[in-house]
């Protein structure tokens, strides 16, 4: 079993690992701080090294033996054994949690409605609702600036799977379920434990406070079928 450190601090940047397998679809290794490819998160990319090598990091992916670091065309594998730095691009991840801290906001600004797609992306992420109509984009945009603005501590727990069933509402995403198997399930709440902005089973990774994402702008509202509604963001800087 890989450790994810990401799960428990998302701003570790790099870590020591021994390799437990290399081959050219990825490299195992014991421990990890990169995200694994999910829920429309993209893997993290970056560099693994060794003495007398290194590996560019193209993707990180679900593997039967445990995450797959891909490496990028024409790179060096690591040998069996080996203790390696695993090295995020940082700025790259960063951006990413920004953005998915953002689709959280905007889930709470459309509540009901449950969330038959999404993708985030460096540039512009979406979310499709099962809604007759959003609201405006001009609407949404000077709300969700304010969400973040307002600086709001972005933290998890977690709940059994059977507790999660009895709160069958905790789930927003009619595509993609909750990561379950271990018995438990992690929930990311976004504000005040007592009245939470919005609260919802998530495995990616987010940033600590809203203040960081910055400026939110909703670019787009597209119709793309019966009660399905897309929503295009963007983040401002």
């Amino acid at each position: 079993m890989t450790e994810l450190l990401y799960r428990t601090d998302a701003y570790l940047r790099d870590a020591q690992a021994t390799v437990l397998a290399a081959g050219p679809e990825g490299v195992v290794l014991d421990r990890t701080p990169f995200y694994v490819q999910a829920g429309g998160q993209p893997g993290d990319t970056g560099t693994l090294r060794w003495e007398g090598g290194e590996m560019a990091i193209a993707n990180t992916v679900k593997g039967e033996a445990g995450p797959l670091h891909v490496p990028a065309e024409g790179s060096s594998l690591p040998p069996v054994g080996a203790t390696v730095t695993i090295a995020l691009d940082w700025e790259r991840r960063h951006r990413l949690m920004r953005m998915h801290t953002a689709m959280h906001l905007l889930c709470s600004l459309i509540p009901g409605a449950g969330v038959t797609g999404g993708q985030i992306g460096l540039e512009r992420s979406r979310l499709d609702f099962d809604l007759a109509e959003p609201p405006a984009k001009e609407w949404l945009s000077e709300q969700l600036t304010a969400l973040a603005a307002a600086d709001h501590a972005v933290t998890d727990g977690w709940i059994t799977d059977e507790e999660l069933d009895a709160n069958p509402s905790l789930v927003r995403t009619l595509s993609v379920k909750p990561p379950r198997g271990s018995g438990q399930v992690r929930l990311v709440r976004i504000g005040a434990e007592e009245s939470p902005v919005d609260l919802q089973p998530c495995g990616g990774t987010h940033v600590r406070r809203t203040g960081e994402i910055g400026p939110i702008t909703v670019t787009k509202l597209e119709n793309k079928g019966k009660q399905n509604r897309r929503v295009y963001l963007v983040l401002e800087g």
